[in-house]
């Protein structure tokens, strides 16, 4: 019987098994793909407090390596069932295992939605980004594009288009979806450009990222050559097998305040998983302290 259960081995993840360690509770983590979630894909990190710059990979082995040094255990493992019985949680998992805790942390994270074309993969983290305020520093003075059509996109574009030479903005339609304010913002800025009516077809490039080839409407195809290129068509969290358990909003999100606490007694959330305003590294590992805290005063029955 572990006192903590973390779901999940991204930022918030692991700073939630961080903060359970230190706090004397015995902690076990369970990640089903690769440590440090989101981050892992960013070449550069320099908006990390107190890191001048670091690798994406170089800092998740560091969030990990401290977690072990402070004694967490780790499960490579996907969770695929999380039951309730008074006090007791059980975690079940796909290669059979089966966990106890007195309380879980979901920290689930959110992937970012892909076009599913072609270069898309290739190009992840050398030339493809879904976060400018992470990465949009190191296109600073060129040109770049943003995939879109929401306020997501808009948000990115008029962000982007104070550091950048010039933004080409695409969506697949002649009306953005975003509110009317920020549709009036983007197109008083001077070098953003409109791209609209077309469809993503590819990433082009043969040793480093080029362009993106678009499609119009009529199946004429070019390509619009740029230095990188931000997809903002939304995220997608993965919280569905727990939603019985933490309520989640209409958009798949657990629906849960700062606090990270859910009507649930002993489950808490964090990171990119809930709904939240703003997600960054900073925020998850922000979360991460929130949840484990809380969870250590449900314990200690604080509160």
């Amino acid at each position: 019987m572990y006192d903590i259960i973390v779901v999940g081995g991204g930022p918030a993840g692991l700073t939630a098994a961080l903060y359970g360690r230190r706090a004397g509770k015995s902690v076990l983590l369970i990640e089903k793909n690769a440590f440090g979630g989101q981050i892992t894909w960013s070449p550069k990190v320099e908006n990390f407090p107190s890191v001048l710059e670091i690798s994406g990979l170089e800092l998740a082995d560091r969030f990990v390596e401290q977690v072990l040094d402070k004694g967490a255990e780790i499960e490579l493992d996907e969770v695929t069932e999380l039951s309730v019985e008074g006090g007791t949680k059980t975690v079940k998992t796909a290669l059979g295992g089966e966990f106890q805790s007195r309380s879980v942390i979901l920290a689930t994270g959110a992937k970012p939605r892909k076009l599913g074309v072609e270069g898309e993969d290739r190009f992840i983290g050398s030339g493809i980004s879904f976060c400018a305020v992470c990465d949009g520093e190191f296109y600073k003075g060129r040109k770049v594009a943003v995939i879109g059509g929401g306020n997501s996109a808009l948000q990115e574009a008029i962000y982007l288009s104070k550091l950048c030479e010039e933004v080409v903005l695409i969506h697949r339609r002649e009306e953005f979806r975003g509110d009317k304010k920020l549709v009036e913002n983007v197109k008083k800025q001077e070098n953003i450009k409109l791209c609209l009516s077309v469809k993503v077809v590819a990433f082009t490039g043969e040793n480093a990222f080029e362009g993106i080839k678009i499609s119009s409407k009529d199946g004429e195809e070019r390509i619009i050559s740029v230095d990188g290129a931000f997809i903002a068509i939304g995220h997608e969290p993965d919280n569905g097998i727990f939603k019985e358990i933490a309520k989640v909003d209409e958009d798949g999100y657990f629906d849960s305040d700062e606090g990270c606490k859910t009507e649930s007694q002993g489950i808490f959330v964090a990171g990119d998983c809930r709904k939240k305003s703003v997600r960054q590294l900073t925020t998850a590992v922000a979360d991460g302290a929130v949840a484990a805290v809380a969870a250590c005063g449900y314990l200690d029955g604080i509160y």
